[in-house]
């Protein structure tokens, strides 16, 4: 089995999968496989006339989901992560809702066969959205053979996906309600997102990779399974000032970020001063300097989150996943240390 992990992003038309996949497959960063659904010659003809073209439009759909995914999971899954926009099991939830009878028949013995080679994901992420939604966003891409879709297909097809994942058992689901998300545009979106796929990954004991550090410094950090981690405080200040209505602007919290910082080096200055009249009455520094810090232990507690707080909103809104950044620039200065030695 690989310890690379498999994401595969789920929902219903227009929900953003494909979108979602290729942010992911930076963020973690991984390989993407995304679905060609272009090339079925029989999908404009299928939204115009479902009952005329269902079986061919969903035999050429299976045939060419197993032919994308077949050796090409486990084989990029030797090297790194995968995340893929679809799930091969969602053929099932499709021909179900367009094929009855003879037809549905022989595309499950079809399906059955299939299906046993095609690897299980490690997570689905499963995105949902109103029915007016997805109009929407199907309306906005304004892609010439979804023009035909029925508001009707479409929430039957909604519907399906809610009922097919309350009883699917074969990957951990990570569910996302997706209507007041915009991960396209905005970079707060898109960060908490990316936060909470990398925290059900971590949850799940699957080892993210640590990009472009040497296996001497992965080696070295620390375990934090188990323990909170940069994408949950990104995740909770987020949250709150999307609660509370919290001022988020670049350039007045790199302001309030340089105030904080100018408050630290006050309560450091303070410390400093006591340190030096210390240590005229203990005569030893370290302890002169040990009882100066903790006469300003509370400033420096306070003054820190402050700061910390501020870089969680920088970076919310710029979209920067700070605990990759960090890990990436760690390994840079490990790399560049063990050069100059």
């Amino acid at each position: 089995m690989s310890t690379h992990p498999y994401l595969a992003i789920e929902g219903a038309i227009g929900v953003g999968k494909t979108t979602l996949a290729r942010l992911l497959g930076e963020a973690l960063p991984g390989e993407i496989l995304l679905e060609v659904f272009e090339e079925n010659p029989f999908l404009s003809d299928f939204y115009a006339d479902r009952a005329r073209y269902a079986f061919q439009t969903q035999i050429f759909f299976l045939l060419s989901r197993y032919r994308q995914q077949h050796k090409v999971i486990a084989e990029t899954l030797r090297h790194g992560p995968l995340v893929s926009d679809y799930l091969f099991a969602k053929d099932w939830l499709f021909a179900h809702l367009n094929l009855a009878g003879d037809e549905l028949t022989m595309y499950e013995r079809v399906h059955a066969i299939l299906g046993e080679q095609i690897p299980s994901p490690s997570l689905v992420v499963y995105l949902r959205a109103s029915t007016d939604t997805l109009m929407q966003r199907i309306t906005f891409r304004d892609r010439s053979y979804e023009r035909q879709i029925s508001r009707d297909y479409l929430d039957a097809l909604r519907l399906a996906y809610e009922s097919f994942f309350d009883g699917y058992t074969a990957a951990p689901i990570l569910v996302v309600h997706t209507d007041d998300l915009d991960f396209v545009r905005n970079d707060g979106d898109k960060t908490e997102i990316i936060s909470r796929v990398k925290d059900a990954l971590q949850r799940r004991a699957i080892q993210l990779p640590l990009p472009e550090v040497a296996k001497a410094v992965a080696t070295d950090l620390p375990d934090l399974a188990g323990s909170r981690r940069l994408p949950d405080f990104q995740r909770l200040r987020h949250a709150l000032d999307r609660e509370k209505g919290f001022v988020v602007d670049l350039f007045y919290d790199y302001i309030r970020l340089t105030g904080e910082v100018g408050e630290l080096g006050r309560a450091l200055a303070t410390a400093w001063i006591e340190q030096d009249q210390l240590l005229s009455q203990v005569g030893n520094r370290q302890e002169a300097r040990d009882r100066a810090l903790e006469t300003v232990r509370a400033s420096l507690q306070e003054e820190l989150a402050d700061a910390l707080s501020c870089l969680l909103k920088i970076a919310n809104d710029g979209g920067v996943d700070l605990e990759s950044a960090y890990v990436r620039k760690m390994g840079q200065d490990w790399q560049g240390a063990s050069k100059d030695q």
